[in-house]
Order: structure tokens, then C-alpha cells, then sequence
């Protein structure tokens, strides 16, 4: 008796439980988010400057999707990527998704596929 007892209750809290979680097909909420922060990264993007230092730059863009850094010729790299292109709704940010901003030894020296190619090891 106490057994059934049990599995009633442990059913009924997890039943409780299941009726938490709401998926919304439209996910319109996400696509939002997703959207506004794109077109946000894209705008303060369009507005740096080269020679910005890199603490400006992430108080202004924030946390980045990605980052990289390497040494070459004695000067520190520093790589950001924001997403500000969306290709796959899988759920994931890619880099191919991202705009690259370079930094040299702290300073902005440009951003995009090109600058970041000219500058790989």
C-alpha cells in the first residue's frame, strides 16, 4: 500500500512537473532575441573605430561569441567574433555566423574575414 502511495505521488509530481516546460512552436520570443542582438553588433560594429583599444571595444559589444589569441613576430593578436549573420536555425552560433574584430597588442586594427586571413600564423 505505501508502495502505490509512492508511485502515485512521485507520478503526480512529475506530471506537475511536465506542465513547467512550455515549448512554443514559433519560438518568437527567441527569434527576437537573436535578431535584435545581430542588428545591435552590426550597428556598434559600424561605428568603431581603428585603433580602439579592446576594453572599450568589449564594455560597448560585450561577452563575445568566440575569441581567439596567438603570438606572431613578437605581437599579441587578439580575435573577437560577434554574431552578426545568421545562416542555420540550428540553435548553435558558428563562426561563419560571426564578424571577426582584430586586435594588435590591444588595438583595433580592423575587422572582417580579410584582416583576420592577413594575419593568421
Amino acid at each position: 500500500m505505501n508502495y502505490l502511495l509512492k508511485i502515485s505521488l512521485i507520478g503526480l509530481l512529475l506530471s506537475s512537473l511536465g506542465g513547467c516546460i512550455s515549448i512554443n512552436g514559433s519560438h518568437s520570443w527567441d527569434d527576437k532575441d537573436w535578431k535584435s542582438d545581430q542588428e545591435a553588433n552590426r550597428k556598434i560594429i559600424s561605428e568603431l573605430v581603428i585603433g580602439a583599444e579592446r576594453s572599450n571595444v568589449l564594455t560597448r559589444m560585450g561577452t563575445p561569441s568566440f575569441s581567439e589569441a596567438f603570438v606572431k613576430d613578437g605581437d599579441q593578436f587578439n580575435i573577437l567574433f560577434y554574431r552578426t549573420h545568421h545562416i542555420d536555425s540550428d540553435g548553435e552560433t558558428t563562426k561563419d555566423e560571426t564578424t571577426p574584430l582584430v586586435f594588435e597588442n590591444d588595438k583595433l586594427i580592423g575587422w572582417g574575414d580579410d584582416i583576420l586571413s592577413s594575419i593568421k600564423p
